[in-house]
């Protein structure tokens, strides 16, 4: 493994240490190939393929397994087939449609199919795209409700009285913090609250006034895995209206419930079947079963979206609208959500979403019934759980709980709540698909042999909390 310079770079090459496998490849000690090449400048000559390939390869191997990361949201797992659909594709441009014309009338299906399985009024009428995940796709959509919100404010936009804002809960992922201080929004956060962790509609519908452009509502909190009252905020903003006339939209960011909800959670009213709901966006490399990156973002209709903000360009031929941040971006993604729209159909999504939610409440269940721990929720909307030790449990933290499991190849992420529950920290596990039943026991078995030797502890060992974990959305 490429991890130590050679011990003599400049001397006799016989004399020299190898740093370079001489099976690698054409590693060739008489000609220098076992030497390592230098990690902060480029090569003066190229390598072999191979033995580029093995160094590379051997240094990743110190990353840790994708499949025991319990605190990320996106896809770790595909089918072979799904992997070799990406490499065919690895060359396609997704903005180049003329060149890929299959590849964007695959992405136009993926769009249709989005809008009707969010209840589009009109789904073939939806317009939507195709993004480089959720972020990119909060990004378009809070341009959007910007660009209505000045259109309709234009006899007093801009000025320095009429500043735009956006109402969310405190929360909603990073990318909404981004958008509101790269596009200029005032972020207005509704905290926080007792046993309440996500936005609530009465307190956000008071934040509103005649400057506010949206209210994101979101369908699965980064923080515990619940899902928002969509419903309820867009019956307040209706009692708002009738007693203000402002007339507030409402955007949804489903980046992992909106692909969740609309299989195993059928009769909840939060998509478009709310006429208030302007946008909806989701990460297709979350739940959408996909590796990453791809994200999507519909709009109810063309009102919805301002014609302004697209372009045409005719420079690779053809015109091509684009509603995007980037260019160029890989067409593989998108291909691979065809596929697995394709191969797994609505019984097929409801079969894998169900399966990650049994698991998600069998384990939430199994982990409270150790007695150290108290869950804050169970995994029955989100196939998410977030747990905190109980009150009586003095000898160690969430964060020694963390630590310790990291020993064991598990990554599960501790971090404190916002305000005003910065007081709160917690465990999350987010279970997704390839998270088996067998997987969850093996997790439970380390986390169950943990707790004996976390009691016997004089007191939490983990001061640092900041180095001690990260926080994954």
């Amino acid at each position: 493994m490429p991890l130590h310079h050679s011990e003599d770079p400049k001397g006799d090459p016989k004399k020299r240490a190898l740093s370079v496998n001489p099976f690698y490849g054409e590693a060739n000690p008489v000609s220098g190939m076992t030497e390592a090449p230098p990690k902060h400048r480029l090569p003066d000559g190229p390598l072999p393929p191979t033995t580029a390939y093995q160094l590379v390869h051997d240094e990743l191997m110190l990353d840790g397994n994708s499949r025991l990361n319990l605190a990320t949201f996106v896809t770790t797992w595909m089918e072979p087939q799904a992997g070799v659909l990406m490499a065919e594709c690895t060359d396609k441009n997704m903005i180049d449609k003329d060149e890929y014309p299959h590849t964007a009338e695959l992405e136009r299906r993926c769009v249709a199919m989005l809008a009707d399985l969010w209840r589009a009024p009109d789904p073939s009428g939806a317009v939507g795209c195709s993004t480089t995940g959720s972020s990119e796709a909060c990004m378009l959509a809070g341009m959007a409700l910007k660009r209505r919100w000045a259109k309709k404010n234009s006899d007093r936009y801009p000025s320095p009285t009429a500043r735009p804002n956006l109402v969310m809960g405190v929360n909603v992922q990073v990318c909404w913090d981004k958008f509101c201080n790269f596009w200029e929004v005032e972020a207005r956060q509704v905290p926080m609250e007792g046993d309440r962790y996500h936005l609530d509609p009465v307190a956000a519908a008071e934040l509103c006034d005649e400057n506010t452009i949206g209210v994101v509502a979101v369908l699965g909190s980064t923080f515990d895995g619940s899902y928002e009252p969509v419903a309820e905020l867009c019956a307040a903003l209706d009692d708002l209206q009738e007693r203000t006339g402002l007339d507030i939209p409402v955007h949804v960011d489903g980046a992992s419930g909106a692909m969740v909800a609309p299989f195993i959670d059928e009769d909840l009213e939060w998509d478009f079947r709310l006429p208030r709901v302007a946008s909806i966006n989701t990460s297709g490399h979350k739940y959408g079963l996909v590796y990453p990156g791809v994200g999507w973002a519909l709009w109810r209709d063309a009102d919805s979206l301002p014609e302004e903000l697209v372009f045409r360009v005719n420079y690779l031929g053809g015109d091509m609208p684009t509603f995007a941040l980037n260019f160029s971006r890989p067409g593989a993604q998108v291909v691979a959500q065809y596929y697995t729209f394709l191969r797994l159909g609505r019984e097929g999504y409801r079969a894998v979403q169900q399966a990650a939610r049994d698991v998600a409440r069998g384990l939430a269940d199994r982990v409270e019934a150790l007695g150290d721990f108290r869950l804050i929720t169970r995994g029955d909307q989100l196939p998410v759980f977030a747990f905190t030790t109980r009150d009586d449990v003095k000898a160690y933290d969430v964060f020694d709980v963390s630590r310790r499991l990291r020993e064991r190849g598990w990554l599960v992420p501790a971090y404190t709540f916002p305000a005003h529950r910065e007081d709160l920290a917690v465990l999350r596990v987010v279970c997704r698909n390839g998270f088996t039943a067998d997987l969850a026991e093996l997790f439970l078995a380390d986390l169950s042999s943990l707790v004996p030797e976390l009691r016997e502890q004089p007191h939490p060992f983990t001061r640092d909390r900041d180095a001690a974990t990260g926080f994954h959305h």
